[in-house]
């Protein structure tokens, strides 16, 4: 029986499952970090070797066992990643076709019914991209977020609602509860404080303070509100950007929404939906609720030769090992 292997590297961990042709997982290792943007191509070969002799030995079988294999890595950004990439992956010496991607494309591959669409990531950070029917278009923003104007992120939006204090403060804008809100997160004195200690870099007011703006504008805080609509029209930016590139504006297609971000859900859902709905009406968001690693070994399949049906893309989650 032919067996496939999937990968996830992550920022935080690296998740590894080999599959049978029906989908049934048989192996699972984990490691942790894999992006060689912070860690480096060395120690990115180390986890990635570690977690994948887990998943063998769990599963009894070698690497001449697996027929494709599908590995998503964060940190592949530009074609100039590709070579040091692939030459990691060289070392594990697999004998089977594979192909890596960015981190973004295997939650379209995992969570749209057939394979293809639009993933937007609103994490700490936020990206991105989208996949043809094929699979041999790809769109995509830089996925360096403010750097290049692409929001929103619990990191932007936080940043954006700091603004907003701001121009409260100088009496740009009303008054606005997020002020009190940060003070007392930060542990300031008071509104002067708060900025010159931010400016400063003396208070962190960072992505873990997102909830406090979710929270204010739950308490009908016009400016809060006016922050979560504003992330959710960039996100909607964001996505309507790859849309042109891959010509989906007359398709009927699932936009897959990963990160934390939209555990909020309302209003930074519905604002995004009405920006890309202005643009593609035939979109469908959708929450992604399986391991990203799920769509890595569906990516392996390909490889192989296998086309991954529903159905088998249903018995990959019934049988990963973790839940998400």
């Amino acid at each position: 029986m032919p067996y496939y292997l999937g990968a996830d590297l992550g920022g935080t961990k690296t998740h590894i499952i080999i599959a049978n042709e029906c989908g049934q997982v048989v192996g699972f290792g984990k490691a942790g970090p894999g992006n060689p943007q912070g860690i480096g191509y060395e120690a990115m070969f180390e986890t990635l070797s570690q977690a994948v002799d887990e998943a063998l030995a769990q599963a009894h079988l070698t690497l001449t066992d697996i027929h494709g294999a599908g590995f998503s890595i964060a940190g592949y950004d530009w074609p100039s990643d590709k070579p040091p990439m692939l030459a990691a992956l060289n070392r594990l010496n697999l004998v089977c076709p594979f192909h890596f991607v960015n981190d973004t494309i295997p939650g379209i591959v995992a969570g749209t019914k057939e394979g293809w669409g639009v993933s937007v990531v609103s994490g700490t950070g936020c990206n991105c991209r989208g996949w043809d029917r094929e699979h041999k278009r790809e769109g995509r923003v830089t996925g360096y977020s403010l750097w290049m104007g692409e929001a929103a992120g619990a990191g932007e939006l936080v940043a954006r609602a700091m603004q907003i204090v701001s121009y409260s403060w100088c009496k740009r804008l009303p008054p606005t509860a997020l002020t009190d809100a940060f003070i007392k997160h930060a542990g300031a004195k008071n509104i002067e404080d708060l900025l010159e200690g931010y400016t400063a870099g003396r208070y962190a007011v960072g992505a873990d303070a997102a909830s406090i703006v979710f929270d204010v504008a739950e308490r009908g805080d016009t400016p809060a509100i006016d922050v979560i609509r504003w992330a959710g029209e960039e996100l909607g930016e964001m996505a309507n950007a790859v849309i042109r590139q891959l010509e989906f504006e007359t398709l009927n297609f699932e936009v897959v929404m990963i990160g934390g971000m939209f555990a909020a859900g309302g209003l930074l859902i519905e604002s995004m939906r009405a920006k890309i709905h202005s643009l593609a009406p035939g979109a469908k968001l959708v929450r992604l609720h399986v391991p990203p690693v799920i769509g890595s070994v569906m990516i392996g399949m390909e490889q192989g030769g296998l086309r991954p049906t529903p159905e088998i893309r249903q018995t990959l989650i019934d049988t990963f090992p973790e839940k998400p």
